[in-house]
């Protein structure tokens, strides 16, 4: 590791003259612009041929964040903004030269892929604290994106807000007119006459690859850097008033069980009515309770084929705790981009309410949650009542949460969760803290402690995670420990009795050298994972994933080489996709390929490729997918997985595991959809299927019709297979 090193920095010195920009600080003069107060409603339609809009004037010239940092645009964006008593509007006309050409979008998903479509997004920071947004994004076909960020660095990017828009497209570029209820928005009460806010909108023309901002920022930090934001003046909203959303629902259900235990119904109908209510009691505070909780729409989970000795984290698909997830979120995992180390540790990992191990449904009869955030402090608590079925008896959840800010933007807080069984309670107790040292230093820090009344074990966990970011430089340092008792039943943990250094780099290049029609830019790496038993202090696990080469492509495509040695010293047998390999020291080689095309076109590819040896034998392991989105209304893709085992393992196994997926989407626009997907594990001989109509017939309202289906071999004696076909009505009230 010493001499790997200092390699990249002398690399780096090296290139760094043909670096094209730098992390600039926020200027002191914000770039302004004045809303108009109307005394009349929109038609939001698309279009902004209403008078009123001639009233407000554009904004003035975007400035270029990617691929040129500073330039101007290639393409002009205006923004316009009017508000009445009721809603804030906004108007931003997307020029282009190309018109309707020009426009990327491969699929009408709410919350859509950011690479592979063309949008434009509003941030605000109604408290003017530099550290809260809120982004409303749009693409031209009208599909929404939100997302609520703090600091830039905690996002609840499932969160959805109660907003509406409508898009029109023409031989010019594209208009986005937004309505917003001044309840979706936060902001103070204040005896002042206006307000000024914090804000900024940016948008990406996918073409071309080309991010644009009213306000410019760093090319390494994202709009959600509010101290870079311009302002929104001359705003004069209603004072904010405690407000209340309530969403009950209807549901049945059918479901049918062939070859379980007796104990099952093979057939049973089901009835059920339940739903939330929200009362957002003042800008800083908001209540949730939630009663006979159903995530019947949910997106199901895919399967996995894991042949790693980390446990496969699922991410959060229900959307009542998807809200505020970066409250309670805190903990140390893997970068979007892999840079921090593939070690996993969350105290609190929602997930553990109201399913079991296997991801099925546990209902849960009763829960709320409270969470109030400032400018000086954030604090929540989440309580559920989770209902006894089977062998798993009813069971309360208790998370409760504080942080203090200080400083511009560091941040310490506390975290306890409670497990109470009538066999016993499990207890989590967590203090953590982020300090952002510069707008390139930051450190992240957590320290957690589990005990069991049940066992009486207890356990430990802790991490440091030092970052270092910039246009040029990706560095970072991640020191963890997991005790071999440590058991967050509430959390997720990749592995136990272990102590993990992950230092890694990511060099950014964009030298003249390279042909700038093609390659944007040259991403080399090295990413080091050494892990050690806690309880011995043995080495266990050691991989150097050395990346070469690395091109991301003006289009937005990539292309990657990794060489990974890797030592692995097994203390108990390891059974990866049911074959067994028996304790030992193993050193071996493996290669990796990652290439993409550009995922916005109409037919885009991504391929992960892996070959060398694996342990006592050999491993080629392959991921694919391929995407086919002629229309945004029509997007079909497919995947494949194949592990191709070569004499590995006691038995000298030769086998392939495969795992074929199939996933469509048709819509008939932004609010009427059907989804499926179907997939085939030959590893486990199973076929699961998921249909799902959804019609949004008003603002986050909805009538939902689901078709599940599960068939896997029970111990390799008899099929066994379930189906369920489910209907719910949702209905979404504000006051």
């Amino acid at each position: 590791m010493s001499r790997i090193f200092p390699f990249f920095f002398v690399f780096g010195s090296l290139c760094s003259f043909a670096q094209d920009a730098e992390i600039f600080k926020p200027v002191s003069v914000k770039k302004e612009l004045e809303a108009v107060q109307i005394s009349s409603t929109l038609r939001i339609d698309g279009l902004m041929n209403d008078a009123e809009w001639k009233q407000a004037k554009p904004s003035a010239d975007f400035t270029q964040i990617e691929p040129f940092q500073g330039k101007s645009p290639s393409h002009a964006t205006e923004v316009r903004v009017l508000y009445n008593r009721n809603y804030l509007y906004l108007g931003v006309f997307s020029r282009d030269s190309l018109g309707k050409k020009a426009i990327r979008a491969t699929d009408f998903k709410r919350d859509f892929n950011a690479r592979q479509h063309d949008f434009m997004g509003v941030v605000f920071d109604g408290f003017n604290d530099k550290r809260n947004a809120m982004a409303l994004i749009t693409n031209p076909y009208g599909v929404q994106r939100d997302l609520l960020s703090f600091d830039d660095i905690y996002y609840d990017i499932d969160w959805d807000g109660l907003w509406r828009v409508r898009t029109s497209r023409s031989d010019s570029g594209w208009v986005a007119e937004i309505a917003i209820p001044w309840q979706t928005l936060r902001y103070p009460k204040t005896e002042a006459v206006s307000q000024d806010w914090g804000f900024n909108v940016y948008r990406n023309r996918r073409l071309s690859n080309e991010q644009t901002a009213f306000s410019p920022y760093p090319r390494s930090f994202t709009a959600m850097r509010m101290e870079y934001a311009g302002v929104l003046k001359n705003l004069q909203p209603p004072p904010p008033k405690p407000n209340v959303r309530i969403q009950p629902y209807f549901l049945t259900s059918y479901d049918h069980y062939k070859n379980f235990d007796p104990s099952i119904k093979p057939e049973d109908t089901n009835f059920k009515l339940g739903g939330e209510l929200k009362w957002a009691i003042n800008p800083n505070a908001v209540l949730d309770l939630t009663t006979n909780t159903d995530f019947a729409q949910a997106d199901a989970d895919r399967q996995v084929n894991n042949v790693t000795r980390f446990s496969v984290f699922f991410p959060e698909r229900r959307p009542f705790f998807l809200e505020n997830a970066s409250l309670f979120g805190v903990g140390v995992g893997p970068s979007e981009d892999l840079a921090g180390g593939t070690m996993r540790v969350q105290p609190f990992f929602s997930r553990r309410i109201g399913l079991d191990d296997n991801g099925n449904p546990i209902p849960i009869d009763v829960g709320g949650r409270f969470v109030y955030r400032s400018l000086k402090r954030n604090f929540g608590a989440i309580l559920m009542r989770q209902r006894g079925v089977e062998d798993t008896p009813a069971t309360n959840f208790f998370v409760g949460r504080f942080s203090e800010n200080f400083g511009k933007q560091n941040r310490i807080g506390g975290l306890v969760t409670i497990k109470n069984r009538p066999d016993g309670s499990n207890v989590t107790s967590t203090l953590d803290g982020f300090f952002r040292l510069n707008a390139s230093h930051s450190i992240n820090a957590m320290v957690v402690h589990s005990a069991s009344t049940g066992t009486g074990k207890q356990g430990f966990s802790g991490f440091a995670q030092y970052y270092y970011t910039t246009n040029q430089w990706k560095m970072w340092w991640t020191q963890s420990i997991v005790t071999k008792d440590f058991n967050p039943e509430m959390g997720f943990v990749s592995r136990t009795d272990v102590i993990g250094t992950t230092p890694g780099i990511f060099f950014y290049n964009r030298g003249k050298w390279l042909p700038k029609k093609l390659i944007r830019a040259f991403e080399p790496g090295i990413m080091t994972e050494f892990y050690h038993q806690a309880s011995t202090g043995q080495l266990i696990e050691r991989q150097v994933n050395i990346n070469p080469v690395w091109f991301n492509f003006q289009n937005g495509g990539f292309f990657g080489y990794l060489i990974n040695p890797t030592f692995q010293r097994l203390t108990e047998p390891f059974a990866p996709l049911g074959i067994t390999i028996r304790e030992g020291e193993y050193n071996y080689v493996r290669h990796q390929v990652y290439l993409s095309t550009d995922q916005s076109k109409m037919l885009n590819f991504f391929m992960d490729y892996s070959w060398g040896s694996y342990f006592d034998g050999k491993l080629n392991a392959l991921n694919a997918q391929l995407q086919f989105a002629p229309l945004p209304h029509l997007s079909l893709t497919g995947r494949f997985n194949r592990n191709h085992f070569n004499k590995v393992g006691d038995a000298k196994t030769t086998a392939d595991v495969d795992l074929y997926s199939l996933e469509g989407r048709f819509a008939l626009n932004p609010r009427v959809q059907l989804i499926g997907f179907y997939q085939k594990n030959t590893g486990t001989n199973s076929q699961n299927y998921n249909i799902r109509l959804s019609w949004e017939y008003q603002p986050l309202s909805y009538i939902y019709v689901v078709y599940n289906h599960r068939g896997f071999d029970n111990m390799g004696v008899r099929k066994q297979t379930e189906d369920h076909v489910i209907a719910k009505i949702s209905y979404l009230k504000q006051f």
